[in-house]
C-alpha cells in the first residue's frame, strides 16, 4: 500500500518519471525478458566498429514527429521476447565475426536504457571480448546511466537539438536529463567512446540551431559529431 501512494505522489509530479520508475522496479525482478522490435545481423559501419547485430528494444520515452521506429511504441502482443540468455545464444553464431572485425552487439530501439538491468546481464554473458554499443537518446534517468556505463564500450547518442524549444517541439519532453546526461557519458567514458548525432530536421530546427548545438557539444568536450540532413 506504501508503495502504491509512492507511485500516486509521483505520477503527481511528472508522468515521464513514474514510466521509468515502474520500468526500474520490473528490472528488479528476475525475469529479464524484453520485448524486440527488430535484430538485424551483418551490419557494418552504422552501430559501431566491425561487424555488428542492432538488437532494438520496443519502448521510448520519447514521441518524436518523424519516428524511424514508430514500432517501438505500438503493440507488444506479437512481438518477440528474449531474456538476455535467450538473446545471446541467437547472436552468438556470429561471434567470429565480432572478434575478427571488432565487432559485436549495437542495443538501439526504441531507447535501450529503459532496460539497463538486461544489457548488464548481457555483458557478463558474451565477457569482455564483443564490444557493446548503445544508440540512446539519454533522455532516461541518471541511475540508468550509470548502470549501464561500465558494461559498454560506445554510445551514439541522438541529440536532436540543444535548443531546450526546438527538442521539445520534436519529441514531446524537455533535453536538461539529456545534456546533464551526456556530460556524465562524456566523463566515465571519454570522448572517444561518444558519438553524438546533430541532425537538421526540416520544419523543425535551422542550420543555424545545429550550429549552436555543434559549438555547444565541443564546448563541453565532444570531439565526435555526426551532422546530416534527416529527410522526414
Amino acid at each position: 500500500m506504501k508503495r502504491m501512494l509512492g507511485l500516486r505522489k509521483l505520477c503527481s509530479f511528472a508522468p515521464s518519471i513514474l514510466q521509468d520508475y515502474q520500468i526500474h522496479c520490473l528490472m528488479g525482478t528476475n525475469d529479464l525478458s524484453a520485448p524486440f522490435i527488430g535484430i538485424a545481423r551483418h551490419r557494418i559501419g552504422v552501430d559501431g566498429e566491425g561487424v555488428t547485430t542492432l538488437a532494438a528494444f520496443h519502448g521510448c520515452p520519447l514521441r518524436c514527429r518523424y519516428c524511424l521506429n514508430p514500432s517501438c511504441l505500438g503493440p507488444v502482443e506479437k512481438l518477440p521476447f528474449y531474456t538476455p540468455e535467450q538473446l545471446y545464444d541467437k547472436v552468438l553464431i556470429d561471434q567470429l565475426y565480432f572478434l575478427a572485425t571488432g565487432g559485436g552487439v549495437c542495443f538501439g530501439g526504441g531507447e535501450p536504457l529503459l532496460r539497463p538491468d538486461f544489457i548488464v546481464r548481457f555483458r557478463e554473458l558474451c565477457g569482455p571480448d564483443w564490444k557493446l554499443t548503445l544508440e540512446t537518446s539519454l533522455n532516461v534517468v541518471d541511475n540508468f546511466v550509470r548502470k549501464v556505463l561500465p558494461a559498454v564500450n560506445q554510445l551514439i547518442v541522438d541529440i536532436k537539438d540543444t535548443d531546450d524549444e526546438v527538442y521539445g517541439n520534436y519529441t514531446g519532453k524537455s533535453n536538461r536529463q539529456v545534456l546533464s546526461n551526456l556530460r556524465l557519458v562524456l566523463s566515465e567514458k571519454g570522448p572517444d567512446n561518444v558519438i553524438v548525432r546533430v541532425p537538421l530536421i526540416p520544419e523543425f530546427n535551422t542550420e543555424a540551431h545545429t550550429d549552436r548545438s555543434v559549438a555547444w557539444l565541443h564546448e563541453i568536450g565532444v570531439k565526435r559529431v555526426d551532422r546530416f540532413v534527416y529527410r522526414t
